[in-house]
């Protein structure tokens, strides 16, 4: 390692923010000099729709590569990027403290999500959103979208779209927050497993930093729940094209801490859906995580996320 501390980050705006966020900690807890170095991943180059590009890791592949070639000494990804698998020479070294898991409205004229007229146009790039929207039957039409956050609200304050749906995490993290009209409730809208929550990586090789790095970042309840939220996406084998939700807490059960987590699974077009709750010991997140999705598929999910990809299939073809 150089005797500066180099960082991998994507090149958008949020991304360099939230690297600057983990460049800022690393610099004030472990005392090192940091650099960031801007990493081109196959997800920013390419527009096409994320569920027609070969599945996970658009995001993370570049990133990884470059700190197994040692260009970089971590890298820092929005934890909902991660494939569920392992990678080869690469550690999870520290889950930071999560930002706000849950989804928000933007809208014109300030308007929630129930107060947009029937007809009116929501833009958004992901299945799970479109499916979750789908299914509160409010008569919206639904259109894709993709680039950044100034990207995606420049088409409602253009009037090209009524309302876009974005992660409250990342208007945060860019002190946007307030351009939000409406925080969605779990109950309309359970988020993508991971959401909210940054990935530090390193080589495994680099035991000594993944150790610093875990004493200095991890937040231990939320790699707790964002362990059991990946393992309902794990066990499911649901991709970034499958309509899914999960989110998990850890909260005061009386007896000690333990996890709460929910979870939805649904048909592209939001009529059909599997939603199921569940609690357990922090100390196993990854064992709650799986006893929820085996739950699930046990009710139908499994042919739910089957057929979620052959809808979105055809729409894409027509």
């Amino acid at each position: 390692m150089t005797d500066v501390l180099r960082i991998g980050t994507r090149k958008s705006v949020l991304a360099r923010t939230q690297s600057g966020l983990v460049a800022e900690l690393v610099r004030a807890k472990l005392g090192y000099a940091v650099e960031l170095v801007d990493v081109t991943t196959e997800g920013d180059v390419n527009q096409a729709p994320l569920a027609t590009m070969g599945g996970t890791g658009v995001f993370v592949s570049a990133l990884r590569d470059a700190l197994l070639r040692g260009d970089v000494d971590i890298a820092v990804h929005s934890l909902k990027d991660l494939p569920t698998y392992p990678q080869e020479g690469i550690t999870l070294a520290a889950v930071p403290q999560r930002e706000d898991p849950r989804d928000v409205v933007v809208a014109r004229d300030g308007l929630t999500l129930g107060e947009l007229p029937a007809g009116s146009v929501v833009g958004t790039g992901s299945p799970r959103r479109v499916a979750q929207l789908m299914a509160l039957g409010l008569g919206l039409e639904i259109v894709g979208v993709r680039g950044n956050v100034d990207t995606r609200i420049g088409k409602v304050t253009s009037g090209e779209l009524d309302a876009v749906i974005l992660a409250q995490a990342g208007l945060a993290r860019l002190g946007r927050a307030d351009e939000a009209t409406e925080v969605l409730d779990p109950l309309q809208m359970l988020p993508a497993p991971g959401q909210g929550a940054l990935a530090v990586e390193c080589r495994s090789a680099d035991a000594e930093l993944a150790k610093a790095l875990a004493d200095a970042l991890e937040d231990p309840a939320t790699r707790a729940a964002v362990e059991a939220e990946r393992a309902v996406l794990a066990t499911l084998e649901a991709g970034c094209s499958a309509p899914l939700g999960a989110l998990a807490e850890v909260v005061d059960g009386g007896d000690g801490d333990e996890i709460w987590i929910r979870a939805v699974a649904l048909s592209y077009d939001g009529a059909l859906t599997v939603r199921m709750s569940t609690t357990g010991s922090p100390d196993d997140p990854v064992g709650v995580g799986r006893r929820l999705a085996e739950q699930m598929l046990d009710d139908g999910a499994s042919s739910l996320i089957e057929r979620s990809s052959i809808d979105l299939a055809r729409r894409q073809q027509g």
